[in-house]
């Protein structure tokens, strides 16, 4: 059950400052690159071996930010923090949201058609094409 501890410390921003949805926001999206990239990402690219278990975890951590991110960007958070969020997160606030929706959609359903590596893989790439269409549309670019 330590799984669960973790997924429930990494949504609610534990040990951030009270109200600093930016730092939260960071920090969620930290632990979703983890969960992608190095937990998923090394069993894809065959740098570890397939586990069924943690790519679910994987997923679940990502599904769990998915319903979390869209209250964190409130209108006061537009700016500070070192926030790389685009105007366009509140100029378009309801495809913004709407793709948080979708994630959550497209994870569950990866966690329930995820079997082996390629399935995966394909999943991993419907994903992605999710999370990478939100950064390329909301965020700024990382230097």
């Amino acid at each position: 059950m330590i799984l669960a501890g973790f997924v429930v410390a990494l949504v609610t921003g534990a040990g951030m400052a009270e109200g600093d949805v930016i730092a939260e926001r960071q920090q969620i999206m930290k632990g979703v690159g983890q969960a992608f990239y190095r937990d998923i990402g090394k069993m894809i690219k065959g740098q570890a071996p397939f586990d069924l278990a943690k790519a679910k975890a994987s997923f679940v951590t990502i599904e769990a930010a998915a319903k979390k991110m869209p209250g964190l960007f409130p209108d006061t958070s537009k700016t500070g923090g070192e926030t790389k969020a685009l105007p366009k997160v509140w100029e378009d606030k309801a495809i913004f949201d709407k793709g948080f929706v979708t994630l959550q959609q497209n994870v569950a359903e990866a966690q329930n058609q995820t079997t082996d590596l390629v399935s995966l893989k394909t999943q991993f790439d419907i994903v992605n094409k999710n999370c990478s269409g939100c950064h390329e549309n909301f965020r700024a670019k990382l230097d």
